[in-house]
């Protein structure tokens, strides 16, 4: 058994929704009573972040990664955090697209909640990406950047008069469609039941706006279908049918756009059982699409408007209280090369890229410029400020390489970046030759951050457990044996990133999972009765490695 957090010494106390657990208490004037009972083998340790010694590791922190909802309610998860760790990181839900709609509403109201509750328990926050790909506000970026509404003027289109014909030559899909002598005139006759191209033989253009008019008459009441150009238009009446008066001419217009990716133009009637019917003259018209893209000028102003905008609602809520983001998440792409056989950015043709508007070169500069205006201006300190970099697989070395030859660049154009933030998917092998290859590799990695002089910090710090087969291990399979293996590697993580990233250049580690998942990846397990947080074996391993046992 293990030291174990209680779901019901949760209460309020003055007003604000703490953890009363004494030996979890994050305020000074309060006491939880009664405390928490203690059981072997874990009752002794203290709250992980207590280890760190803070004299030889001084910018060493310790973080956790929560999500916004589970850190408001203060619960477990929130318990957990604020005993333990040094600071706090929200992930995606920090992120312009959980906050910007589509209109450019930005709501936060949640951010604003917990970084109140942060500031009160005089805890940290790491923020969260700025700028992305993935996880933007795209609805809103859509709406700032779609093509501009400019007049245009009608344009008459094709004419077809059935009063001059002597015969039907169009297409007819269903039933029967013939020329006949109708009130003294020639008029195309629709049987019933029949679906019959009343005119076609047109362009289309799915962005125009289409007017077919036509004068129909029947000699009893009918109802009937259109369908323009792949679109089902609604006439008004039951199934969306247009319904047609016994006895006299009729006046039918009809407004329509056709499907996208259909080029064909075509007005098709597709009649009922209700009544035959007449038509005379078909006459279509049409407003051209009346958008333009935007210029490349008017693109850039766009882009450069929505950096402002969101930087300035992000650090007017933020008022100077995170200090350190990542300013860019997940910058390159490993299946895009440059001449110079380095990795290149992301780039898109179907979403809004900020570097595409911006230009690779210019998009850090750019968007710590702003940034760090907006940060300055809501009465954050400059000389506290830091920006990061986050990536992903930078085990990789040509990744790593490519990520260092971007950042040169950003930084000789102007841009400030402090550091970089590797985000870690590690394993544990109980195969022996891929466990010292898995070794090699985070050694690998780790001399590679150290290597660039940069602030370096270590996300996403969770390691998955393989047998010797190399198939996962879960929670509800895996032994102690195994477990002690998996908290001996995280131990070994943190005592190689703690030797061999310089201490001055230290930005410290962050848990993505304080509790077990499917995988056993927790400090803390769950306890399958009581739903109790347990510790581990990994949160012993913390506590050891961190003090430099």
């Amino acid at each position: 058994m293990k030291k174990i957090f209680r779901t019901s010494l949760l209460m309020l106390a003055a007003g604000i929704f703490t953890v009363s657990c004494a030996d979890y208490n994050v305020t000074d004037d309060f006491k939880a009573d009664p405390d928490p009972s203690f059981v072997e083998p874990y009752k002794d340790l203290a709250p992980v972040k207590s280890y760190i010694n803070r004299e030889k590791y001084a910018n060493m922190s310790l973080g956790a990664m929560l999500k916004v909802s589970d850190f408001n309610k203060q619960e477990l998860a929130h318990a957990a955090a604020v005993t333990n760790f040094d600071d706090y990181y929200f992930g995606t839900t920090l992120m312009s697209g959980a906050i910007v709609n589509e209109k450019g509403v930005m709501n936060f109201l949640d951010m604003k909640d917990l970084l109140d509750h942060v500031e009160e328990i005089d805890g940290e926050v790491f923020g969260s990406p700025i700028f992305a790909n993935a996880n933007q506000a795209d609805g809103w970026l859509n709406m700032l950047t779609a093509p501009i509404e400019v007049p245009v003027d009608y344009v008459e289109g094709k004419t077809v008069d059935y009063t001059t014909m002597d015969t039907f030559e169009g297409t007819v899909e269903k039933g029967t469609a013939t020329i006949e002598k109708y009130d003294g005139a020639n008029a195309l006759k629709i049987g019933t039941q029949c679906h019959v191209n009343i005119i076609e033989g047109f362009e289309v253009d799915s962005l125009a706006k289409y007017t077919i008019t036509f004068w129909a008459k029947s000699d009893r009441s009918a109802n009937f279908s259109i369908v323009f150009s792949g679109t089902a238009v609604d006439g008004g009446g039951a199934n969306g049918r247009y319904l047609l008066d016994a006895g006299k001419w009729k006046k039918i217009v009809v407004e329509a756009q056709s499907t996208p990716g259909v080029t064909d133009g075509y007005l098709r009637i597709e009649n009922t059982r209700s009544a035959p019917f007449y038509v005379q003259k078909v006459q279509v018209g049409y407003y051209p699409d009346n958008h333009r893209p935007q210029t490349t000028q008017e693109l850039t102003d766009t882009i450069n408007y929505a950096i402002n905008a969101w930087c300035d609602g992000l650090m007017k809520i933020n008022a100077g209280r995170i200090t350190s983001f990542d300013l860019i998440d997940e910058p390159i792409d490993a299946n895009a090369e440059l001449e110079n056989g380095m990795f290149d950015l992301k780039h898109s043709t179907d979403k809004i890229f900020w570097q595409d508007i911006l230009g690779s070169e210019n998009y850090a500069p750019a968007v710590a410029k702003v940034s760090r205006a907006a940060f300055e201006e809501y009465g954050g300190d400059p000389a506290a400020l830091r920006f990061f970099i986050s990536e992903i697989g930078l085990e990789d070395d040509k990744k790593m390489e490519s990520l260092k030859y971007w950042i040169n660049i950003w930084d000789a154009n102007g841009a400030k970046i402090d550091g970089i933030n590797a985000k870690l998917s590690l394993t544990y092998s109980e195969d022996p030759e891929q466990q010292a290859a898995n070794k090699a590799s985070l050694d690998n990695l780790l001399t590679s951050l150290a290597s660039t002089g940069k602030l370096i910090r270590l996300s996403n710090f969770d390691i998955t457990y393989k047998d010797a087969t190399g198939a996962n291990v879960t929670v509800k399979d895996i032994t102690d044996a195994q477990r002690q293996n998996l908290a001996d590697y995280y131990g070994y993580v943190i005592k190689s990133y703690m030797n061999k990233i310089p201490h001055d250049k230290q930005a410290g580690m962050c848990k993505g999972n304080l509790v077990d998942t499917n995988d056993p990846v927790g400090l803390w397990a769950v306890d399958s009765k009581s739903k109790d947080w347990v510790r581990t074996a990994t949160y012993k391993a913390f506590c050891d490695a961190l003090s430099g046992q």
